[in-house]
């Protein structure tokens, strides 16, 4: 009886311990953290979708050659609770892009904040999540 009783507590718990696994999520050790990248330019695609909304944006570099960017936002549901929606951004859109840029080089950076083509500038990232300061 009470081997059953251990089961029947051991199993629910590697249930739960399992399962911890689908709670976890990436960190911003792919990104450098010690400074922002500020880069101008037209928006090519804008995916609201799980797990992370992602922007496309085409950037001429100081020679006036295209680079394509893509920058990573937060979940669909925590930018909507900021106001930010499927409609924020479409293709064809001057933004300006505030973020953490990848470490191995790539045109890939993690968004903290971005500004509008109307000029409204939209933090994602308060406080001390991200350092202040741009380059580029």
């Amino acid at each position: 009886m009470r081997q059953r009783f251990n089961i029947l507590l051991a199993v629910p718990a590697a249930i739960l311990v399992l399962s911890a696994a689908l709670f976890a999520h990436h960190g911003a050790a792919g990104q450098d953290m010690t400074k922002l990248t500020t880069l101008k330019g037209t928006v090519t695609d804008y995916q609201f979708i799980n797990p992370h909304v992602l922007l496309y944006v085409d950037v001429k570099d100081g020679s006036g050659k295209i680079e394509k960017w893509v920058a990573e936002l937060n979940g669909p549901n925590e930018l909507m609770r900021q106001h930010i929606t499927k409609n924020t951004l479409k293709p064809g859109d001057e933004v300006t892009i505030i973020g953490n840029r990848s470490k191995n080089g790539s045109n890939f950076m993690r968004l903290h904040s971005f500004i509008t083509p109307g000029g409204q500038e939209i933090v994602l990232f308060r406080g001390g999540d991200f350092p202040s300061g741009s380059t580029k």
